[in-house]
């Protein structure tokens, strides 16, 4: 499925604000803590902790 994209500006101390209904898409509820990471030129990726930890751990679903 292919969403409508969201615009968002970074001003120059850097913090950005996502819309509840982007996260809400993501499954992503406040309170949730994310990792954050560069995935190359232009894209910054957010994953639960918790589904990166199981998947190390070898229990992410198959």
């Amino acid at each position: 499925m292919i969403r409508e994209p969201a615009e968002l500006d970074v001003d120059e101390a850097g913090p950005v604000e996502i819309s509840l209904g982007i996260l809400a898409e993501a499954g992503i509820s406040p309170g949730t803590r994310l990792l954050m990471f560069s995935d190359g030129d232009g894209r910054i990726v957010l994953r639960r902790a918790d589904d990166a930890i199981n998947d190390l751990l070898g229990e992410g679903t198959l």
